[in-house]
């Protein structure tokens, strides 16, 4: 591989590992600042997601040029992907317990759709169990 290549890459890397590290922080401050649970839901999932990614993408192209690294880019790959099915379902579970146990603060939302479901369903929101 050309000089010219690997540094325009090492640049790249660069700007993807401090746009992923400034996405990262964003949601960890979002996390503190953010007032109810379903705002920091969604700094916890989406930004910190895509601030892995670009990290995760950041360093494996710094691994590109070296050939004997197929292992690490192959892991990276891995937690990318495992991050990307995981971070969506702990989203959910943790959206659907704070709506059961009472956490959620119903002024905030447009549309219950969840409340009538479970209405005739025979759940009781809010006391996090069934009748």
């Amino acid at each position: 591989m050309s000089e010219t290549l690997g540094t325009v890459l090492d640049w790249v890397a660069i700007l993807c590992i401090l746009a992923g590290s400034v996405l990262s922080l964003v949601a960890g401050i979002g996390l503190v600042r953010f007032p109810d649970l379903l705002s920091r839901m969604h700094t916890a999932a989406k930004p910190q997601v895509l601030g892995l990614l670009l990290v995760l993408v950041g360093i494996g192209l710094r691994l590109v040029p070296v050939e004997t690294n197929v292992f690490n880019v192959g892991t990276l790959v891995l937690v990318a992907l495992f991050q990307t099915v995981t971070i969506p379902v702990a989203g959910h579970i943790t959206a659907r317990v704070g709506y059961r146990t009472g956490r959620i603060d119903e002024s905030l939302m447009a549309h219950d759709e969840l409340a009538e479901r479970l209405r005739t369903e025979g759940d009781v929101p809010g006391s996090g169990m069934a009748r």
